[in-house]
């Protein structure tokens, strides 16, 4: 490692955030009442653009913080603003939540996006944009899909689609453009200008057995187009593919990640980009560990790829001594620091850490 920095949490949590100011929200998931989100200031390090060699203070402060009666499945920070919207069980209404002022410590309720027909396990998956004004992208099925303005909690646009697939994961591409990814790695494109539109962009790669996906968007570079950018998905089972929605009838790479038990859930998939470093993805959620990999090198064979590095730090420095070994909930990338990530686990510890590139690598 370049740098390691921890941090327990008083509940584990599955989700990370970053908010205005460089600030991190994470929000717990247990099943009881009271579940905490925080807004956390981080270690001075992490708040400069270049290394500054060893600081005396390491710690993430907890700047503000609220209660949740129901669990927080998501979470995001709409971008400039000081809103978040959440969402959780037992159904897919939106909770939005008012991040104080400079003179109180409180993250308070300040609303709720309700949802027709919305019951479903899980909530909904939530992706949020500015562009325009505050919005929301969120839905737990395919047929359920809608934009809600945040702060008027009107709607703006509603997906058509004859089927009633579980959603994975959504993401705005730009204020027009949508990506919504099926539980069965489906990936279907919207248009806000073309309400009655949504089209299949490409289906999943097949495979033996039945298995679940995730997917991981990056944003386009300032002046290139929104789907220009590959989209990678993650399958239960370890099957990494990177698709050129620009070109839907081949997939860019296909490769398998070496995972030490595929197939046992799907729960805290995560598959993630570097926003700072080009070809460089993260995935978690098998076991305690992060593993980041290159994909410059990828090819469509389907070949087991060789991580770059792994992320083991949850397994050997876990909190609250648990005997079962903790697996990692949530990873996210810094937004300006090219090898720095966050990592959550369900042992309630915080990574925030940066390895070291191996020779001879940018």
């Amino acid at each position: 490692y370049r740098d390691l920095h921890t941090f327990e949490l008083q509940a584990p949590t599955r989700l990370i955030e970053w908010a205005r100011g460089n600030r991190v929200c994470v929000a717990g998931y247990g099943q009881s009442d009271g579940n905490e989100i925080l807004q956390l200031i981080p270690p001075p390090t992490l708040l400069t653009k270049e290394t500054q060699g060893l600081c005396p203070e390491r710690d993430f402060k907890v700047e503000c913080g609220g209660f949740s009666e129901r669990p927080v499945y998501s979470l995001k920070y709409v971008p400039d603003t000081s809103l978040l919207v959440t969402s959780g069980p037992p159904d897919s209404s939106l909770q939005v939540w008012q991040v104080s002022a400079e003179d109180s410590d409180v993250i308070k309720s300040v609303s709720t996006i309700a949802t027709e027909n919305g019951t479903g396990q899980s909530g909904a998956k939530i992706a949020t944009i500015s562009a325009r004004a505050p919005w929301v992208l969120h839905g737990s099925r395919l047929d359920r899909v809608q934009i809600t303005e945040v702060e008027s909690r009107k709607n703006v646009y509603t997906a058509s689609s004859q089927g009633c697939e579980e959603l994975s994961s959504l993401a705005f591409l730009d204020c027009n453009l949508l990506l919504l990814c099926c539980a069965t790695g489906r990936l279907c494109l919207a248009d806000t200008r073309q309400p009655q539109s949504l089209v299949e962009a490409v289906p999943a790669p097949s495979a033996p057995g039945s298995e679940h996906w995730c997917m991981g968007t990056r944003h386009a570079a300032q002046g290139s187009e929104p789907s220009s950018q590959p989209v990678a998905r993650l399958s239960s089972r370890g099957l990494l593919a990177l698709t050129d929605l620009r070109k839907t009838s081949d997939f860019l790479a296909l490769a398998k990640a070496r995972v030490s038990s595929p197939g046992s859930g799907a729960e805290f998939l995560c598959i993630s980009w570097a926003p700072a470093l080009e070809g460089y993805l993260a995935i978690s959620g098998f076991d305690g560990t992060v593993h980041v990999y290159d994909t410059q090198s990828w090819d469509s064979s389907g070949r087991e790829a060789e991580p770059i590095f792994v992320h083991k730090g949850h397994i050997f420095g876990g909190a609250g001594g648990s005997r079962d070994p903790p697996l990692v909930t949530v990873h996210t990338w810094h937004l300006q620091k090219p090898r720095t990530l966050l990592s959550a686990a369900s042992d309630g510890s915080l990574h925030v850490w940066d390895w070291v590139q191996p020779c001879g690598k940018c």
